[in-house]
């Protein structure tokens, strides 16, 4: 179906939005690793029941209910599954190879699994730009030190990315409110990796700095990013939503290289580059729905 200028350029926002957010939120997460000691299933799990604590309260807020019919509660338990599928499979690809690994391949193969399932015959400038984010992605995040040849590591992040493939392709199709989605599916993801987490250890010690940066993770990079994604999404094509994933690392690179004084190489600069333009090509032509 086709949609109007206005309303693209609404789903548009959103969807860059929330792969801006995300970008937040893995230097968030190092940070609340670093300053409670958590393992990162641990610290996935805290992100996915505080986020879906805050949303379902502010689902509360604004007059809404729990779900109450089947087709809901069906979609629920999928989203919750697939939200735990894709951060324990991506934390289990970082621990067997490592962060630029694991995102690499993760955020690369999700368009390309996308677009498989969801296209018969993808048009030119959606194949350069699942083309140029591929490119883009290897110049930014890669280098010859990294343990690439960890096939452990590479199935793991596959399967995040089909999980997460999978969550864009679901929601695609929306059966209630993109906030009401996102909060109950980060709460039921979040009870389904508890278990695994606990086994790390998920002792929270209760600072300031700890509490609030718990906060931030689950009401900013999580509730607020999620429910901009799943809205974005009911109008925009399944493929352009995992194209703006690229966002995230995008954003998290940049934002290290301001906060932290990391400096980048012409690679990933270039990479940087490469990335904004093959985004722009996925929005100035986007698959119709």
């Amino acid at each position: 179906m086709s949609v109007d200028m206005s309303t693209r350029a609404r789903s548009s926002a959103a969807l860059v939005l929330a792969g801006v957010l995300w970008g937040t939120g893995g230097l968030a997460g190092s940070l609340l690793a670093q300053r409670a000691g958590l393992h990162p299933l641990a610290v996935a799990a805290y992100r996915l029941l505080v986020g879906g604590g805050i949303a379902t309260l502010a689902v509360l807020l604004k007059g809404g209910t729990f779900p109450r019919t089947a087709e809901a509660g069906k979609r629920l338990l999928a989203v919750g599954g697939l939200f735990a599928l894709f951060q324990a499979s991506y934390f289990a690809a970082v621990a067997l190879s490592s962060v630029s690994v694991a995102t690499m391949t993760t955020i690369g193969a999700a368009p390309v699994f996308v677009t498989l399932a969801a296209v018969r015959k993808p048009g030119r400038w959606t194949l350069v730009s699942v083309a140029g984010t591929l490119a883009g992605l290897v110049l930014l995040r890669w280098s010859p030190e990294e343990p690439a040849h960890l096939l452990g590591g590479l199935g793991f992040a596959l399967l995040a990315a089909a999980g997460f493939a999978t969550l864009t392709l679901l929601t695609a199709k929306p059966v209630m409110d993109p906030l009401a989605t996102t909060a109950f599916g980060c709460l039921i993801g979040g009870l389904l990796l508890a278990p695994v987490a606990g086994w790390t250890g998920m002792a929270l010690p209760l600072h300031v700095d700890v509490v609030a940066i718990v906060c931030y993770l689950g009401a900013v990079p999580t509730a607020l990013a999620y429910a901009a994604y799943l809205r974005g999404l009911a109008t925009a094509h399944p493929v352009l939503g995992a194209l703006s994933a690229v966002l995230e690392p995008l954003t998290a690179t940049i934002l290290a290289a301001l906060l932290f004084g990391e400096r980048l190489g012409v690679t990933a600069w270039c990479g940087a580059a490469v990335l904004v333009a093959a985004l722009a090509i996925g929005y100035w032509r986007p698959e119709r729905r």
